[in-house]
């Protein structure tokens, strides 16, 4: 059976889908699904994704222990935990614990994305992990870059067209954004960090002294950790 391999090249874009008939992979490589992923594989029990950063405060107010994670316009919040740069979620940080974490544009995504058949978290740390998982699917997928604030950007869209390169071989039917994403990527697998230091969130990210979290977002396949969404919670995608 011909499944669907599409990709939403933001999340403004979504109405335009049908998220119920889909596995959605939510890809915010600058930097929370790499975040993400790089938490969860560093013993994370869980990450709680929330739109709002009144919504992560509350669960200050319940005396839960959980860690608090939000970012704005690529700044941690004042008064949290940390943000979103994965220097933040090591080992020594999240290991055994939960967060809850907010962010400008990924968790956005995710919330809008929450009614597909599954939910999964991508970024270039666990590029192959993910894609050959995605193969063991008999399901159409359906790839959603956060953007920024709701526009297009090339990081998600190249990283897109990344998957897009592993799967297109199976028997999946593109869509224009998907063809367009591979295209991108062929431009610039040759040197990911050559081809993305001119993304507009790499300008941002650089003038905050953070480009150690660009080259790190970049590394390809350091995890093979896959977050998935079980009720509100990122957990460890189990394998049997």
């Amino acid at each position: 059976m011909t499944k669907n391999l599409h990709v939403c090249l933001t999340p403004s874009l979504l109405p335009l889908y049908n998220v119920e008939e889909y596995i959605v992979v939510i890809v915010d490589i600058f930097r929370a699904t790499s975040s993400i992923c790089y938490g969860i594989d560093n013993g994370a029990e869980a990450i709680i994704p929330v739109a709002e950063v009144d919504e992560c405060l509350a669960y200050r107010d319940q005396e839960t222990g959980y860690l608090l994670a939000a970012e704005r316009n690529g700044e941690v919040v004042a008064g949290f935990d940390f943000g979103n740069s994965p220097f933040s979620y090591t080992k020594e940080k999240v290991g055994g614990k939960t967060i809850v974490l907010t962010t400008t544009n990924g968790t956005y995504a995710l919330h809008r994305s929450r009614h597909a058949k599954r939910v999964v978290i991508g970024s270039f740390l666990n590029l192959t992990a993910l894609c050959d998982w995605l193969k063991t699917q008999n399901e159409n997928i359906l790839l959603v870059c956060a953007g920024w604030k709701h526009n297009f950007n090339l990081e998600d869209t190249l990283f897109s067209g990344a998957v897009v390169e592993q799967l297109k071989g199976g028997n999946y039917k593109t869509d224009d954004p998907a063809i367009a994403a591979n295209d991108l990527y062929q431009l610039g697998r040759g040197d990911l960090d050559a081809y993305l230091a001119k993304t507009s969130h790499s300008e941002r990210l650089k003038k905050l002294g953070i480009e150690a979290d660009i080259a790190f977002c970049l590394n390809v396949d350091i995890t093979a950790a896959i977050p998935v969404l079980e009720g509100e919670r990122l957990v460890k995608l189990q394998f049997y």
